[in-house]
């Protein structure tokens, strides 16, 4: 019978990528695979405690911080985020979202929390990327594939965020990424405290995610992957960045976004709580079920799905996660949460029938699609040969 190892096999084995830890779950039954190598020298095998960079897959762990804050009295999804970040008051919107940056009218009401997490407060990423305020995220936010030495610390990038006007109007549409480091700016200042420290206190710990954090300490570089991009005209995959790189040190900017490593135990330790309804395995409440309700229900209305369809095909959005309403292949099971990260990595959950599916790989996505290696994986997480 086909497993899990016999899945990832040929994409290793072929060099389509240089390794992979994967992780299928459900029904108190477990079924991992570590394939390849850490880096492409050879010198490392690819372990089931290997650290990625797990880029886009820290979305959902920042919505659920965020949630904790409801549920300690010091959010409200309806809050105006202004009041804590009084540099987002005053905001404008681009008359048209094709028009130039400097037409604009102001914002016909503030940017709520909820805005924030559904990704509909204005700034973010459409299917056109050529759009003028679009070119500003990238130009002055430096918004796009994880950079975490490269971006200002969250003052001067939230002041930075202020001159950018919205694309669309606060609750119009949805769009990609930016809401997510908002949050994570909003968070550390109603908290009090870092980012990194509010989510080590409120989440890691509590769960065990021992190796989740924005930064790699010197005794675990041995077990960070390399991070590549497709090598061009079918060469080998080329270096983006090194275990001793970026991530070896705090970034000024931990990015809510895309900023974090983990690892698969730790990422299945976070699945864990979500189905439980909130509750770490000892019983511990970290969240309550009515907060994870509404982070796996999908909040968009049909016109927004369509908006979003290169980053969504036809799926929905909960809070920092995609959530499936549309059957349009057969990993697509409504009610399906989780996400992508642009560096190889994926992790969804099915709460109808408590199922986990993690993937990790070192290979960046050329775009918004995942790729074949992606779909097979999701395609046995889905068939008769899941456990």
């Amino acid at each position: 019978m086909t497993g899990l190892r016999e899945i990832l096999d040929p994409y290793v084995r072929g060099g389509a990528i240089p390794g992979a830890v994967a992780l299928i779950a459900r029904g108190g039954r477990v079924e991992t695979a570590a394939l390849g190598y850490a880096r492409t020298d050879g010198g490392t095998p690819m372990a089931e405690d290997s650290l990625f960079r797990v880029a886009s897959l820290t979305k959902p762990v920042t919505a659920a911080a965020a949630m904790v804050l409801v549920e300690d009295g010091l959010l409200t999804l309806d809050a105006p985020v202004e009041r804590w970040l009084p540099e987002l008051a005053s905001l404008v919107a681009v008359r048209r979202p094709d028009g130039p940056v400097d037409d604009v009218v102001p914002a016909a009401r503030p940017v709520t929390v909820a805005d924030l997490l559904t990704f509909r407060a204005g700034w973010g990423f459409p299917a056109d990327f050529s759009l003028p305020a679009v070119g500003l995220l990238f130009s002055e936010l430096r918004q796009g594939p994880p950079q975490p030495q490269l971006i200002a610390e969250p003052g001067a990038w939230t002041a930075a965020l202020s001159r950018i006007p919205l694309l669309y109007q606060p609750g119009e549409a949805w769009l990609y990424n930016t809401c997510s480091d908002v949050l994570g700016v909003l968070i550390a200042r109603v908290a009090g405290v870092s980012l990194p420290a509010f989510l080590e206190d409120r989440i890691f710990r509590p769960l065990g995610m021992t190796d989740t954090a924005f930064a790699v300490p010197p005794d675990r570089l041995g077990r960070f992957t390399g991070h590549y991009r497709r090598g061009s005209a079918g060469g080998p995959p080329e270096l983006i960045d090194a275990p001793d790189g970026q991530w070896s040190r705090p970034p000024a900017f931990p990015s809510g976004a895309g900023g974090l490593v983990s690892t698969a135990p730790d990422l299945y330790a976070f699945a864990r709580m979500l189905l439980a309804g909130g509750a770490a395995d000892d019983g511990t409440p970290l969240l309550s079920a009515r907060s994870v309700r509404l982070m796996t229900t999908d909040w968009l209305t049909p016109a927004q799905r369509a908006g979003g369809e290169l980053f969504l095909e036809g799926q929905g959005w909960g809070f920092g996660g995609s959530v499936d309403v549309t059957p349009r292949e057969p990993w697509n099971v409504f009610g399906r949460y989780g996400w992508v990260g642009g560096t190889g990595t994926a992790a969804h959950i099915v709460p109808s029938c408590g199922s986990t599916a993690i993937l990790l790989t070192q290979l960046e996505l050329d775009g918004p699609t995942p790729p074949p290696v992606m779909r097979a994986f999701w395609r046995y997480a889905a068939g008769s040969g899941r456990p």
